[in-house]
C-alpha cells in the first residue's frame, strides 16, 4: 500500500496494520483508541481535582490556624467544624473517587479496547494514527521522517 506521496509505509516503520484488516475495521479501531486516550485525559483530570482539593483542604487548615493567632477564634472554628476535611460529594472524599472509577470504568474500559486491539489488529496500537502519518508526511522533508532512526 502507497501513500499519496508514493512511499511505503511498510518500508518505514509505519505498517502496523495487520493483513486482512480493511479500512473501516482500522478506522474503527481508530476511534476506539481515540475514546479510550480521551477517557485517560479525564482520568489525569481526575488525578488533578483530587490533588487540588486535597491541596486546598491543607491550605484551609492553615488559614484556620492563622485566623485563630490573629484573634478570629470564632471564623476558623466555624471553617474548621464545616470546611476543614469536608466530603467532597456525599460520603466521598476524592480519593475515593479516584479508586471507584480506576476500579470500574476506567478498568473495564482498558480492558475492553485491549479485547477489540488484540482481536481485530492483532493487539498492535495506533494501526489508525500510523497510517495517518505515513500520508501526511513528505518524503525527504526535515521533521517529517517516519522514525527517530
Amino acid at each position: 500500500m502507497s501513500n499519496e506521496h508514493g512511499t511505503d509505509p511498510g518500508e518505514r516503520g509505519l505498517d502496523r496494520r495487520p493483513e486482512g484488516v480493511d479500512d473501516a475495521t482500522a478506522e474503527a479501531v481508530g476511534k476506539l483508541s481515540e475514546a479510550f486516550e480521551t477517557i485517560e485525559e479525564v482520568r489525569g483530570r481526575l488525578y488533578g481535582l483530587h490533588r487540588l482539593t486535597g491541596s486546598a483542604d491543607l491550605a484551609l487548615g492553615e488559614a484556620c490556624d492563622l485566623l485563630r493567632k490573629a484573634g478570629h477564634d470564632d471564623l476558623a472554628d466555624r471553617l474548621e467544624t464545616e470546611l476543614v476535611g469536608r466530603n467532597f460529594i456525599q460520603g466521598r472524599w476524592t480519593f475515593q473517587l479516584v479508586e471507584e472509577f480506576d476500579d470500574g470504568y476506567y478498568a473495564d474500559f482498558q480492558r475492553l479496547e485491549k479485547v477489540v486491539r488484540d482481536e481485530l489488529m492483532d493487539g498492535r496500537r495506533h494501526v489508525f494514527e500510523a497510517e495517518m502519518k505515513a500520508d501526511r508526511r513528505t518524503e525527504g522533508r526535515p521533521g517529517h521522517a517516519a522514525t527517530p532512526g
